[in-house]
């Protein structure tokens, strides 16, 4: 278990230990390892593989995830995760339970989800000797990536409010750059503002930017945005969160196994959310380089075996019913724990 104390906005460290006692009793040997600084969890995960563990647990956010699964990739060691971190864009994909103020259990129910999930094999990304999960971010994305990373702490109290500001604030000296864009050896000079080459549908918790991705496909899905400067940004933000990005002229999309991008000046790099330098860059998928824990409801259209939008009509019922079920044997183990509670009290009364 591979946790990153400085993910999210609060703690956790309670209902870690739950966590830790459950998979404890379903006869899991769990041993917990926490990340100090960037790259820790790369590294214990290529010490879990090394030891021969069965899982390796990323719990944090999409950062941390991404991490993690660059220590994992091409082994055997399943891929395990315990969202906490802020925009949690894997978990969201996947359907995976969040904290909220009227739900403070799903930590422990995801933890369910790594017991009696399903596993399934996922391409990755490569970006030079490091790999994603979710999606490379070149240029304005990226940008502020790397403006919030220093400013942790402000990003903890504030939460994806820093990157609204830091929108704004990076915004306002935005130029476009030229770059030459190689897509599957074919070249093309472009001046972005951005681009993106997703392995995900999402982009954000509720931003579907590549509603045609699948995470088995062999290719990644490119998203090349133009333009020259805040208003050409703002209309792709404003174009992406109304989906209508698919039909605009500044936005060029591509499938790919490789893509490569020299830029005229430096953009900076982003992978998983996580600054990463900066272009060049040449990126390639890895087809199903990972194998990951998958909650039984997850949507169907995520894969290749999906079946479109009947299988996400399918899989929303079962989400319910698998949501329903899972409350329901939460709320048979309370009764249980509180029935010995309660005799452990009344044998101590009698003594």
């Amino acid at each position: 278990m591979i946790f990153n104390p400085a993910a999210g906005q609060r703690d956790i460290a309670g209902e870690l230990h739950q966590v830790v006692a459950y998979l404890e009793a379903q006869r899991w040997d769990v041993t917990l390892r926490r990340t100090f600084g960037p790259g820790d969890a790369t590294t214990y995960a290529r010490e879990a593989v090394a030891n021969g563990f069965e899982m390796a647990i990323a719990v944090g956010g999409d950062g941390t995830l991404g991490q993690v699964a660059s220590g994992l990739a091409g082994s055997d060691c399943i891929l395990g995760v315990l969202p906490v971190g802020t925009g949690n864009v894997w978990a969201h994909m996947l359907g995976l339970p969040q904290w909220s103020p009227l739900s403070r259990t799903t930590l422990l129910d995801a933890a369910r989800v790594l017991v009696e999930g399903e596993v399934h094999p996922v391409d990755l990304g490569r970006a030079g000797n490091r790999h994603f999960v979710l999606w490379a971010g070149i240029g304005f994305d990226a940008q502020i990536a790397q403006g919030v990373e220093p400013h942790r702490e402000i990003r903890r109290n504030l939460g994806n409010l820093t990157y609204y500001v830091a929108t704004i604030a990076l915004g306002l000296g935005l130029r476009g750059t030229r770059v030459t864009v190689t897509i599957d050896g074919r070249a093309m000079r472009q001046r972005l503002i951005m681009a993106v080459v997703s392995n995900a549908q999402l982009y954000g918790p509720t931003v579907r930017l590549a509603p045609q991705a699948q995470l088995d496909d062999g290719e990644l899905d490119v998203y090349l945005f133009k333009g020259d400067n805040l208003l050409d940004a703002l209309r792709h933000i404003a174009g992406v969160l109304a989906g209508r990005h698919h039909r605009d002229p500044k936005v060029e999309i591509y499938q790919a196994r490789h893509v490569e991008l020299r830029a005229d000046r430096p953009l900076a790099v982003q992978l998983d959310g996580e600054p990463a330098g900066h272009t060049p860059i040449s990126i390639a998928v890895v087809p199903r380089a990972l194998r990951v824990i998958v909650p039984s409801w997850a949507s169907g259209s995520l894969f290749m075996d999906g079946a479109g939008e009947a299988m996400e009509e399918m899989s929303l019922a079962q989400r319910i019913v698998e949501r329903l079920r899972a409350q329901r044997e939460r709320w048979h183990e309370e009764a249980e724990r509180l029935h010995h509670d309660w005799e452990r009290i009344i044998g101590r009364n009698q003594e």
